[in-house]
């Protein structure tokens, strides 16, 4: 058996121009963060005592007698990638919900991916498994994302994406001291609101925008803001002024469609605004889910209790590891 442990993903700027359609063209820089928060998936070999080839556990159960059966998209085409015709047992936990904007969908790819790896005896680099698992959800999911999720999930820490022209990929570790990271660390709001969406509409909206030249000034103005976030990140600049290219991204951002925000978070937003937040965002493709404010930790309290409907404050902390096996034995690998 092999158990995985991928962090999810905080996006902290430039969300929305790590789409190849956009960057091929539009060379773009993207923030983002790795969260001490985590998947875990379990995979072992099964063996043939059962009705059935394979198990898949997640917030379902499937048991089916040919792998080309399994509905969960992700686990279908990453066995399917690896041509794996076996029988297994898959069975996923997560600390936080899925289909709330932490990037969870790419971080179980990510997950199952170095799991499968590692049951065959294979060491990916970060840059496989990134490669691997953006090519499983684009190429044979289908499914409309970037690329900042899988590149997060697999490379933990806090990292400067930059993309393009063409297909070109440059991730780099952004160095910042251990004081630095703290501050920002414990500047961070991590709320959720209570109530998970399936974001793929809202990204295939983005991706058609993109395609058909709507987005072109937004994503331009988005990019300029992560290039000035970068700079006051590496100069450590204060939290007030990041805070303020968070707030202007969040304006950016709601314009490429009027369902990324909505009314309850709006309320959210302003009430927090007024008890000391100096920026925030609703994370992933937005909608619903989670969000961040920025803020000093001295105004966390207060904007805590002046938001009683906020469902859960989420405990935030970086991660600086990316997918890795936390457990293995090879006892069943000699069944079929």
């Amino acid at each position: 058996m092999v158990i995985t442990k991928t962090p999810y993903r905080l996006s902290l700027f430039g969300g929305g121009t790590d789409f190849h359609d956009w960057y091929k063209t539009n060379p773009s820089s993207i923030i983002v963060a790795a969260m001490d928060h985590y998947c875990y998936i379990s995979v072992k070999k099964q063996p043939n005592f059962f009705d059935y080839k394979s198990r898949v556990a997640y917030s379902k159960i499937e048991l089916v007698k040919s792998n080309h059966e399994i509905k969960h998209p992700s686990v279908r085409e990453c066995l399917k990638y690896f041509n794996f015709d076996g029988g297994l047992d898959v069975h996923h936990v997560g600390e936080l919900p899925a289909q709330s904007g932490i990037g969870s969908s790419s971080s179980f790819t990510v997950g199952l991916l170095s799991a499968i790896h590692a049951l065959k005896g294979n060491k990916p680099t970060k840059a496989q498994l990134a490669e691997e698992a953006i090519y499983v959800e684009q190429e044979m999911i289908k499914e409309a994302v970037g690329v900042q999720d899988q590149i997060s999930a697999a490379y933990g820490g806090i990292n400067l994406i930059k993309v393009g022209p063409k297909k070109k990929m440059k991730i780099q570790k952004l160095n910042v001291s251990f004081g630095y990271k703290e501050y920002l660390r414990r500047s961070i709001l991590l709320g959720f609101t209570g109530i998970t969406r399936d974001g793929i509409a809202l990204m295939e909206t983005h991706k058609n925008n993109i395609k058909a030249g709507k987005s072109v000034k937004l994503l331009q103005e988005i990019n300029s803001i992560t290039l000035e976030a970068l700079e006051m990140i590496e100069n450590e600049g204060d939290i007030e002024d990041l805070g303020k290219l968070l707030k202007n991204a969040w304006n950016l951002k709601k314009q490429f469609s009027s369902k990324i925000e909505n009314k309850n978070f709006e309320d959210i937003y302003e009430i927090a605004n007024a008890n000391g937040a100096l920026g925030g965002k609703l994370m992933g493709a937005g909608g619903q889910g989670f969000f961040y404010f920025l803020a000093h930790p001295n105004k966390h309290d207060k904007i805590k209790k002046a938001l009683p409907e906020v469902r859960v404050w989420v405990p935030f902390n970086f991660s600086k590891y990316g997918s890795r096996s936390i457990s293995y034995s090879g006892r069943l690998s000699n069944f079929p």
